[in-house]
């Protein structure tokens, strides 16, 4: 697994109420389907209704009242068998899988795992955010036709 993060997602309450902060911090987001996107630096930092970030990520009902806190850190990489590989890698070294390997709504294919601590990590390919020889994401222009 290469050391670095693509997405920091953040579980939020009212997004409107979140967006409204970060922008009233200078921080420019693009709304796409209820979620904000805002680029930061080489990565980007996502904002998303703690429900369906704790649903996308595979966490239990038990987790979500005894440890899930909203966040998920993210790593996008170039293939489909690149999530497989880091997923089982991640399970090999004592993480646990949270929600296998599979077809995203997005159109890419994704995984999570937690880490011996319950920090969750999406690793995900998304055909539509590039890469970076360095494996800086760039997010693309949502409002683009």
């Amino acid at each position: 697994m290469e050391q670095r993060v693509s997405l920091i997602t953040l579980g939020v309450d009212d997004l409107a109420r979140s967006r409204l902060f970060y922008e009233a911090m200078g921080w420019h987001g693009q709304d796409v389907e209820q979620t904000i996107f805002f680029q930061a630096g080489g990565l980007a930092l996502v904002l998303w209704g703690r429900e369906k970030l704790a649903d996308d990520a595979g966490a239990e009902s038990s987790e979500r009242r005894a440890g899930f806190d909203g966040v998920a850190l993210a790593q996008n990489v170039r293939s489909r068998q690149e999530v497989d590989a880091i997923v089982g890698a991640a399970e090999r070294a004592g993480g646990r899988v949270t929600r296998p390997p599979g077809e995203t709504s997005y159109g890419g294919y994704a995984g999570y795992f937690a880490d011996p601590d319950g920090h969750l990590w999406e690793i995900a390919h998304n055909p539509g955010f590039s890469l970076a020889d360095d494996g800086a994401l760039t997010l693309p222009d949502f409002g683009a036709t």
